[in-house]
């Protein structure tokens, strides 16, 4: 993270602090630790207030965090002091500090203890991290778009050893090495679904080996410098039936009407209506997912694209585009890119990742 980065970010949050009338802000959620400071390691909080900014950690991260974090004051606690308390004793000391705001997401226990030890007014917030996280930066976007990158060439390479016998463990692997290959590493499990396991959105690879005209699915993604990306291809492996053929088209079409209205200032929930329109049309079963969602350096964060979707697209946003179609025990087909927000329209990131209906061999 840049300098300059890092000071707006710092900024931002300040004067989200200003309009709510707090003094300060603990930061307990690890990807927010890492936006406000550039720290990217774990069981760590950051305290950021009207003049400071600190992370508080143990000798485990001290070299780490000394490497990484940037206009940063590095506190250490020791191993056997649980962090709440040791945030709390370090808060005693900071005088200009009378209400305090705390992510909401933290654990009543915890919060139990930081506000035994605080002595100041503790007020549970939300959003104040994550809603500038929605809008990337230069440096931000350099890295989803490497990690789309390394996300296209590691598919590309495992596509030449899909054969009939592998197993889906086996293929899910080989994709996880091959972006650790290239210097990245998984953002989250690679799924890979054959035959009718594609129809669980959200299914764990087994020991079930690939079969002539199955279809497959695999949905994967990089992790670059701590950003992510996100991708899924379906295609049929050798001749698909004409069942599975139609429904692709019609997955296409949808994610096609999506990316086509996905614009700065369109409704999000008129992205997520365009590719339901289409699949209910067709009359598919429509998914029960969202049509999309924000990546950065958390797999899904803001925006999300659904039915009841809040607010409007903005210029900086990454998210992705995935409709889906699944008729339970038959198929499973869900085609997914990433797109960035521009001043004119978006942008396919993904564009490069190989897409194709049949995997012929």
């Amino acid at each position: 993270m840049n300098p300059e980065s890092a000071r707006q970010r710092v900024r931002t949050v300040r004067s989200q602090l200003r309009e709510k009338g707090l003094d300060g802000l603990v930061l307990t959620k690890p990807e927010n630790v890492t936006y406000l400071t550039g720290f990217a390691g774990a069981d760590s909080w950051s305290i950021v207030t009207k003049t400071g900014l600190y992370l508080l950690t143990d000798s485990r991260y001290i070299e780490q965090a000394e490497k990484e974090c940037v206009g940063t004051t590095i506190l250490q606690r020791a191993g056997k002091d649980p962090i709440a308390e040791a945030c709390g004793r370090f808060l005693q000391k900071l005088k200009s500090v009378k209400t305090l705001g705390v992510e909401a997401s933290i654990s009543v226990g915890m919060y139990e203890t930081l506000k035994k030890n605080a002595e100041v007014s503790l007020k549970p917030v939300a959003g104040i991290a994550e809603e500038p996280r929605g809008i990337k930066d230069l440096d931000e976007t350099a890295a989803i778009l490497a990690a789309a990158a390394i996300s296209a060439r590691a598919f590309g390479e495992i596509l030449q050893q899909i054969r009939p016998g592998i197993t889906e463990n086996e293929l899910a692997g080989a994709l996880d090495f091959e972006m650790r290959k290239l210097g990245a590493e998984n953002a989250f499990e690679t799924i890979v679904a054959f035959g009718p396991n594609g129809s669980r959105p959200h299914h764990h690879p087994t020991q079930r080996k690939l079969k002539p005209r199955d279809a497959v699915l695999i949905d994967f993604g990089a992790r670059y410098e701590g950003y992510c990306s996100d991708i899924t291809r379906s295609f049929a492996f050798g001749a698909p039936t004409p069942a599975y053929r139609a429904a692709y088209a019609v997955v296409e079409k949808a994610q096609a009407a999506a990316i086509a209205v996905a614009r700065a200032g369109v409704d999000m929930a008129e992205v997520d209506t365009a590719a339901r329109a289409v699949i209910r049309d067709s009359g598919l079963p429509v998914y029960g997912h969202g049509t999309g969602h924000g990546i950065g350096l958390e797999i899904h964060e803001n925006p999300f694209l659904k039915e009841n979707a809040q607010g409007k697209l903005q210029v900086g946003q990454i998210l992705t585009i995935e409709p889906g179609v699944y008729i339970p025990d038959k198929l499973g087909i869900r085609i997914e890119d990433d797109i960035l927000i521009t001043e004119t329209g978006c942008e396919v990131i993904t564009s490069e990742c190989p897409r194709m209906p049949i995997l012929q061999r």
